[in-house]
């Protein structure tokens, strides 16, 4: 192999190396920059959520007693029964116990026999009209941000990843003292409050009273 011969091979060994460099850095831009723009489409996608992981479906329950204290005399629904409004439930001496919303019914008192008083529960029912996901949040976690009509999604346990959609329909407007927690750094107490997010009942009707859900509020 002579000098010239040699001299040639360097110089396209050296070029091989340059395109070798110059491949590799431009590889390691490309996925630089795809790791870039993966974190900015990351970062867009969640500001402006807040998320609460303490939720479950939860409706008021309205007692049905009578008006004046007297014998269980008969029951004609049982939990888990769906009934109208105006739907004969029990009757109490002479009076005929009524739904007053169209709702499910909860859980009944079957002692035929025992004597019941005002307020005290011979059916108990919910309002399906009035069912709502309710999620308690740190008032240093986001609440500032939270305002009804803001959209939301949430999951539920029972059924995995599904989403399911709804808007902030209420904020409570007091603190729940059940749920104070206090930050170690300096012992003061961090109250929380109840939020609630209005769903379509008719279109989820697999959701039951206290399943336990995560809610997404979408702040912008």
């Amino acid at each position: 192999m002579n000098d010239k011969q040699s001299t040639t091979e360097d110089k396209v060994e050296k070029k091989e190396s340059i395109f070798s460099k110059a491949w590799f850095r431009s590889v390691a831009g490309i996925i630089v920059i795809f790791l870039l723009l993966g974190i900015f489409i990351f970062w867009r996608a969640t500001v402006g959520q807040i998320k609460i992981e303490n939720s479950l479906i939860d409706a008021p329950i309205i007692a049905l007693s009578p008006a004046t204290p007297n014998t269980l005399e008969e029951i004609y629904v049982k939990a888990g029964d769906v009934v109208q409004a105006n739907t004969p439930v029990a009757k109490v001496g002479s009076e005929t116990l009524t739904s007053k919303v169209a709702g499910i019914i909860v859980s009944v008192n079957h002692q035929e026999g025992q004597i019941f008083t005002p307020g005290q529960a011979v059916v108990s029912m919910i309002n399906i009209a009035e069912e709502r996901v309710v999620g308690k949040i740190d008032e240093d976690k986001g609440l500032s941000k939270v305002k009804i009509g803001q959209k939301a999604t949430f999951t539920v346990d029972a059924f995995g990843n599904k989403k399911y959609v709804g808007v902030v329909d209420e904020v409570s407007p007091i603190s729940d003292t059940s749920g104070i927690v206090f930050n170690i750094s300096d012992k003061r107490a961090v109250k929380q409050f109840d939020i609630k997010v209005l769903f379509d009942t008719k279109k989820y009707p697999e959701l039951k009273e206290g399943m336990s859900a995560k809610i997404t509020i979408f702040t912008n």
